[in-house]
């Protein structure tokens, strides 16, 4: 089974990724992109914590990503791929072919950045970073939770605030 779902949340593991998530999609494995998290032992160990035994977790800078994308895509679990922001994902998608879409979950306020939906906030560079990831034929939505209808990137960037009249 192929990695299920490539998602962008600013919190990366926690409660909505795990059971959100995780249990309608029913997934057997989380793959975190991070290249912080992915040398650091302890930080690790936390996000373990989150996760039921029956999941398992695995990290990895994008490099190594981009090497294992092919073995994870193998599994026949069904996998998550998640980065903390948009940019991790851009490089990885710079390299990792086969990516069909990006979901864009939580990225939250920061000064300079813009509303986009409740749970989405983007600035000038991120949003140039999606653009490219598109442009690469990669379908990119915005989508808090898996029962909410899928928000287009053209909606969220184009309109001054999705949903505004």
């Amino acid at each position: 089974m192929p990695i299920d779902l490539y998602r962008i949340d600013d919190r990366l593991i926690h409660g909505q990724v795990v059971v959100g998530w995780g249990q309608p999609m029913n997934l057997g494995f989380i793959v975190l992109v991070d290249d912080e998290a992915a040398a650091s032992d302890w930080e690790q160990e936390l996000y373990r914590m989150g996760v039921p035994a029956e999941m398992e977790v695995y990290f990895a800078s994008v490099d190594d990503a981009v090497r294992r994308v092919d073995e994870w895509r193998a599994d026949r679990r069904h996998g998550l791929l998640l980065t903390g922001d948009i940019d991790t994902m851009r490089r990885f998608t710079d390299r990792a072919t086969g990516v069909r879409a990006v979901n864009v979950g939580g990225i939250h306020h920061r000064v300079g950045r813009t509303e986009r939906l409740r749970y989405l906030f983007l600035n000038a560079d991120e949003e140039r970073a999606l653009r490219t990831i598109e442009g690469r034929g990669i379908v990119v939505t915005a989508q808090d939770v898996p029962s909410a209808k899928p928000a287009r990137l053209d909606d969220l960037i184009d309109g001054t605030r999705a949903g505004a009249p």
